[in-house]
């Protein structure tokens, strides 16, 4: 139902260049929208596609801060729905006028849309490398799929997380506390090295490697 207005709907403003020229119908009075509130609920099609199209100005409004993370034409037709979503389930016995319940609505369907994006494009591929094992093998999330008894969705979870984890290793600015993390927790594919073990492969003091140590977790932490 939501697609096959927003479809009739965005046809007619296409054809038409008001969508491509920003001429978006004016806002209705207090009176008109009462009125015409009155008559969608006595069943009246063309007075609910009225509602939506003298709001679609309320719709390019709110995406245009959101434009940067998005394609504007794809945000105005995900905010359209959220248009006719509140359209359709306004209380005309609330104080309040349907442009400030749309509102939110739109910005709902706004974010909802975005949130499930950034979902989606950090989902891991099975066979994505992410990291390697005590040989320098590269090993993928598919490697460690196994039947230990542990939950898949955990384990999916969990590989997801250490992957963004090893790539803010990947971006540590001070090359001393990289190679500390590096050695420390074998990220290079070696055996993890203790403080002792670490301080005597780098000619200093385990409690110098200490420090650093917990600097470069803390920046992690933060980041």
């Amino acid at each position: 139902m939501f697609l096959e207005v927003l479809y009739q709907l965005f046809c007619a403003f296409f054809l038409s260049g008001v969508v491509s020229s920003g001429n978006f119908p004016e806002p209705l009075s207090s009176k008109e929208e009462r009125d015409y509130l009155e008559k969608m609920k006595n069943g009246d099609k063309d007075a609910r596609n009225k509602l939506i199209e003298h709001n679609l100005r309320l719709v390019a409004h709110i995406v245009k801060k959101y434009s940067q993370t998005a394609d504007i034409d794809d945000l105005i037709s995900i905010g359209t729905i959220g248009l006719i979503k509140a359209v359709d389930s306004f209380d005309c016995e609330k104080n309040t006028r349907l442009a400030t319940y749309a509102a939110r609505c739109v910005e709902n369907e706004v974010l909802m849309h975005l949130r499930h994006e950034k979902k989606f494009a950090s989902q891991l591929s099975l066979s994505e490398p992410i990291g390697y094992d005590r040989e320098g093998n590269e090993i993928s999330l598919m490697d460690i799929l196994v039947g230990d008894g542990e939950d898949i969705c955990d384990k999916v979870d969990k590989s997801e997380k250490i992957k963004k984890l090893f790539e803010k290793v990947k971006q540590i600015k001070d090359e001393r506390e990289k190679q500390i993390i590096y050695l420390r927790y074998g990220l290079s594919g070696g055996e993890p090295l203790t403080q002792k073990e670490v301080a005597k492969k780098l000619g200093i003091s385990r409690s110098y490697v200490s420090r650093i140590e917990k600097k470069a977790i803390m920046h992690l932490r933060e980041s």
